[in-house]
């Protein structure tokens, strides 16, 4: 059985969070997907330290924690712990394959860089689609002033004409300049 069986992306695309305008998985459920303790991979992690720099990997803080909690809804989520687990960005799921050696490792982590793939992609059409949409909403806002003045130009063919008013009281006409045809 392959890996892609074992771990489909769309399990692996519900683990991946944004926190501190990353995006990043967490060392929970790396361990899960790697199937080893979460003190063996942050063992391992913390053996390499000097692999992942604050930009692949960071330790949440307890608001943060709390927070992802509450958004996910579970209260005994993550158990009882004595530490906040570590978030790692894209890059710091990368190096962690060559930190855990293990067949599955690899595997797991051509799983996870799939899905982080496959995530930007469905985030790049988001924006793709989010620009189309403005541009038609301009164009319609556009179409909507030139609609109205339309309707506004036809609403005045369609009342009748007014009518010459009357004059009341005696009129002089004054008589027309006869044109000669004569040289």
């Amino acid at each position: 059985m392959s890996i892609t069986e074992i771990i489909p992306i769309e399990r692996i695309e519900k683990q991946i969070f944004l926190i501190r305008n990353q995006k990043v998985m967490l060392s929970i459920h790396l361990a899960e997907l790697y199937d080893v303790e979460v003190r063996a991979l942050i063992q391992a992690v913390k053996r390499n330290i000097n692999r992942f720099p604050s930009d692949f990997m960071f330790q949440l803080n307890d608001k943060e924690f709390e927070n992802l909690k509450s958004q996910i809804v579970i209260s005994s989520w993550g158990g009882s712990r004595r530490a906040n687990p570590y978030a790692f960005t894209e890059q710091g799921v990368a190096m962690l394959s060559s930190v855990l050696r293990s067949d599955r490792a690899v595997k797991v982590n051509i799983q996870i860089m799939r899905a982080f793939v496959k995530l930007r992609e469905i985030l790049s059409t988001h924006k793709d689609l989010a620009k189309k949409l403005k541009e038609l909403e301009l164009k319609i806002e556009s179409h909507d002033e030139q609609i109205m003045a339309i309707f506004e130009a036809i609403n005045q063919l369609l009342q009748p004409p007014e009518k010459p008013k009357r004059t009341i009281g005696f009129q002089v006409k004054e008589p027309r300049a006869k044109y000669s045809t004569k040289k």
